[in-house]
């Protein structure tokens, strides 16, 4: 059986290649999907790949919410489609109410570039299956709006539910609450992180390949 992963390519979208490579790394066909076709071409699951959709220009990932493909991942997610958003994607999985919350400018006011340590808080996701428990792990970051905010009542309700997946380790780098660095769906197959996991799948390119979980669990939950 051969896994399909649809990866959608927004007007600003610069990670859809890397998130492919990492698709077929892992061992899953990766599809070229465009953010104007309703189609999802039979797809098992979808990545939403970081960059700046639309130039950012409005508010990060308010315009790509409305893009044609979004109403058919918005639909199929809500009946149990796998679906990862990377940075970019998790602003446009936040702005498409699929996640709580919304992500904001940095508390520092700049971009920041790093390779961001982080602790796994969730393996029971459609995307952390391959993590251990509380595994801490290194995967880069890039970002100049990633401060994960929401009010109190939903930040009690994420970590009460479990639904914080990914925490900042040694220094929050952009302000997020509770040092949130990623959370999921309360069905668990919707995922969101600020963090590139894409970019830490080869040992070669680095600066580990602790992001190759990632595509992997996918593969083992769909297959499962």
């Amino acid at each position: 059986m051969t896994i399909r992963v649809g990866v959608v390519t927004f007007p600003g979208s610069l990670d859809d290649r890397d998130a492919a490579r990492a698709v077929k790394l892992a061992g899953a066909e990766p599809v070229a999907l465009w953010h104007g076709d309703k189609d999802l071409h039979q797809v098992d699951a979808v990545i939403l790949p970081g960059g700046f959709s639309y130039g950012d220009y409005l508010r990060c990932g308010a315009i790509a919410r409305f893009s044609p493909v979004m109403e058919t991942i918005i639909a199929g997610a809500h009946e149990g489609l796998p679906v990862l958003g990377i940075c970019n994607g998790f602003q446009v999985l936040c702005e498409s109410h699929l996640l709580p919350g919304a992500l904001t400018r940095n508390d520092h006011l700049h971009f920041v570039c790093r390779d961001q340590r982080l602790r796994v808080e969730n393996t029971s996701t459609a995307w952390t299956g391959d993590f251990a428990p509380a595994a801490e792990i290194t995967i880069p970051l890039k970002n100049g709006e990633g401060g994960y905010v929401a009010d109190e009542a939903t930040l009690d309700e994420l970590e009460a539910e479990g639904r914080v997946v990914f925490r900042y380790l040694d220094v929050n780098p952009n302000g997020s609450r509770r040092d949130i660095a990623g959370i999921t769906n309360a069905a668990g197959n919707v995922v969101g992180l600020m963090p590139h996991p894409e970019h830490a799948v080869e040992a070669l390119t680095g600066p580990t390949t602790d992001g190759l979980p990632f595509f992997t669990s996918v593969l083992k939950k769909l297959v499962a």
